[in-house]
């Protein structure tokens, strides 16, 4: 009962400071408006500038937001307890990681969409730009290189997940094609990529030839992996956008949600003391 009322309690905060402090930052601080028109519409070259459908970009950048917060929130969960890991997760994701985010999207939409750093160099000076692009460049060192060791012993440990995770890539990529054409709803391809990503995870675990191991030889598996993984991390940096990374981004926020769901569905409530058989 307790993890239940943290969770409604969350939601009924994060509603609460979404139409009060978000609204007070969208009209008053960044001015935000309908009327204005994006660089994506204003530069549409079909590459760098793209316009992209709302829920696309949503899931795009609800992925990419929460990427390290079920990292970080254990963590302070382990160490200082629940109590500062939920203060952190709510109060950090509304007064410190929201408005970080929300600003620079800001700045970005009326600078051309351009980078922070980029636009740190127009304002100050060049250097400040380098100096900017080297901080973001090892901060994304490090945690690009934690994900891949991470994620690389996984696949060593658990070979019947790497099916399942490189299936998303070419189911990503088609969920992308879809959302090319304009007269198609997207609830379709989503539930069509949600159905396939759990066939692929049966798949894995029933068909052993699907699982790929490395076993023997001098170099560890999960070095083996993890040479895969920036090679991946390369090729979906360079590719534009809308090809990999936000579909991908895109079914992995459905995907979140449908478990959130199956996590509640899942969810006993205690009994009740006059339900208590004696």
């Amino acid at each position: 009962m307790t993890s239940a009322l943290i969770a409604v309690g969350a939601g009924l905060f994060y509603i609460l400071a979404y139409f009060t402090y978000g609204r007070w930052l969208g009209r008053r601080i960044f001015r935000m408006s309908r009327k204005r028109v994006t660089p994506a519409h204003t530069y549409n070259d079909g590459v760098d500038y793209v316009p992209s459908r709302a829920e696309i970009v949503f899931g795009h950048h609800f992925t990419s937001i929460a990427g390290t917060g079920p990292i970080v929130g254990p963590a302070i969960a382990i160490i200082w307890g629940w109590v500062p890991a939920l203060l952190w997760v709510l109060l950090g994701s509304v007064i410190m990681g929201g408005v970080h985010d929300f600003g620079a999207l800001a700045i970005s939409l009326r600078s051309r969409g351009r980078s922070v750093a980029d636009i740190c160099g127009t304002l100050i000076n060049p250097r400040v730009r380098i100096l900017f692009y080297a901080v973001i460049f090892f901060e994304l060192w490090v945690v690009i290189a934690i994900f891949c060791l991470v994620i690389a012993a996984i696949f060593s440990l658990y070979p019947a997940s790497v099916f399942p995770v490189w299936a998303q890539i070419p189911i990503a990529v088609l969920v992308g094609l879809a959302a090319k054409r304009k007269e198609t709803h997207m609830a379709i391809p989503a539930l069509i990529a949600l159905a396939l990503m759990y066939l692929t995870m049966w798949l894995g675990t029933r068909f052993p030839s699907l699982q790929i191991i490395f076993r023997g030889g001098t170099v560890s598996p999960t070095l083996i992996w993890t040479s895969l993984l920036l090679v991946y991390c390369f090729i979906a940096s360079v590719l534009p956008v809308q090809w990999l990374l936000q579909p991908r981004d895109y079914i992995n926020a459905n995907q979140l949600m449908f478990m959130l769901v199956l996590l509640f569905l899942e969810w006993q409530p205690p009994s009740l003391p006059w339900r208590r058989r004696h």
